[in-house]
């Protein structure tokens, strides 16, 4: 039987949304969408299904052009994000500079109205309960944020960005700003006297503080300073590779002593340096937290959005690469090997029960530890 475009869109989304029918459960794989071939486990799709997954590192799309912003999602789009699995996504980039505060408050514009003209598929986040209510909607809900704090030009700054919608904001993006040192400073001085009253208000406004690309010792003053748990959102442990966007485990160990949660990235030059780069690789940084420090400090925060670094136009991905110091180390390819398209979380589960977690921790890793961490510092 032959199916119209839009009637396999809809067979996408009712493959997700609705309980798995009796001819499927007694096969070994399931296909869940008909913009690909790959097939997952029952228990697999079970799992991503009960989870509320949390990815909180995801721009929505990876394109510098604003024009894109401007539009509403493709069907592919639209069929990809309701197959994907996930239930909220943190959508952030890096700004900085003198006009920091205006490009801000008008990235904040220009996605707002985004998430509007596409109600269909996203909605906006004030606390937890609304992910809560975006999964059980069928959409994906969209946390605000920024990956650097250059915005804040006073304390009183970060209330006024909190009243927009901004949920979330990382304190340094690479390079030194006012309030600490980025990841690749030659230097790294600390967390500043103003990042110490930038820290004390977003605790008092409940923005979550992340430092994934703040340097070694800002992310330990953070931790510290801070009287909430905070975030590393997406990055991974240095201990599996020596490389400055990642993590020490002094830091993962203070971060989890205070209830943080690590989002574990699927940047290929974060997760492993020799080819080929997979899947396996990537949960070696899981498995690596959880020996550290247990189940309950580690997540999922992928870098990328549904397609991937390596899906962007050869001009873009010159741009973007061109954008970081050379200590980054990009490789030819930036994503890693299946862990590059919109049902990743599936693949992500299967590792997962490959490697004999349980339903629980699967759960944990999937979202229910970031749900945790942002119920405490969002409220419910």
């Amino acid at each position: 039987m032959l199916f119209s475009r839009r009637q396999a869109i809809c067979a996408a989304g009712a493959a997700l949304a609705a309980p798995l029918a009796a001819p499927y459960v007694a096969r070994a794989n399931i296909q869940i969408s008909p913009f690909t071939n790959r097939a997952y486990s029952k228990r697999a799709i079970e799992l991503v299904q009960r989870a509320v997954v949390v990815d909180m590192l995801a721009p929505i799309k990876i394109d510098f052009d604003p024009s894109y912003y401007t539009k509403a999602l493709s069907e592919k789009e639209t069929a990809d994000f309701r197959a994907s699995g996930i239930n909220a996504i943190h959508h952030a980039v890096g700004l900085g500079g003198p006009n920091a505060k205006e490009q801000a408050l008008s990235f904040f514009a220009i996605w707002g109205n985004f998430v509007a003209r596409n109600s269909h598929v996203f909605t906006g986040v004030d606390k937890f309960a609304d992910i809560l209510r975006a999964k059980k909607d069928g959409k994906v809900a969209v946390i605000m944020g920024l990956q650097n704090a250059d915005h804040f030009n006073r304390p009183a700054d970060v209330k006024t960005f909190y009243e927009i919608g901004q949920r979330c904001a990382q304190l340094t993006y690479n390079s030194q700003n006012r309030i600490g040192s980025g990841s690749t400073e030659r230097v790294d001085g600390g967390v500043s006297d103003f990042g110490v009253e930038i820290i004390k208000a977003m605790n008092e406004v409940g923005m979550l503080v992340d430092v994934s690309h703040s340097g070694d010792r800002t992310t330990l003053d953070a931790i510290e300073i801070s009287p909430k748990p905070i975030a590393i959102t997406h990055s991974n442990c240095r201990a599996l590779i020596d490389h400055p966007r990642v993590k020490t485990d002094e830091a993962i160990k203070a971060l989890a002593a205070k209830g943080g949660v690590m989002g574990i990235t699927g940047v290929r030059n974060f997760v492993s340096k020799t080819d080929p780069t997979t899947i396996v690789n990537y949960v070696d940084h899981i498995d690596h937290v959880v020996k550290l420090v247990g189940i309950d400090h580690v997540g999922v925060g992928t870098d990328s959005d549904l397609y991937g670094y390596d899906d962007t136009s050869p001009e873009m991905n010159k741009m973007l690469r061109g954008a970081y110091k050379d200590s980054y180390a990009f490789r030819e390819k930036i994503d890693v090997d299946g862990f590059d398209h919109p049902l990743k979380m599936f693949d992500l589960t299967e590792e997962l029960l490959r490697r004999k977690y349980s339903d629980a921790n699967i759960l944990a890793v999937l979202g229910g530890n970031f749900q945790r961490l942002l119920t405490a510092t969002w409220g419910g």
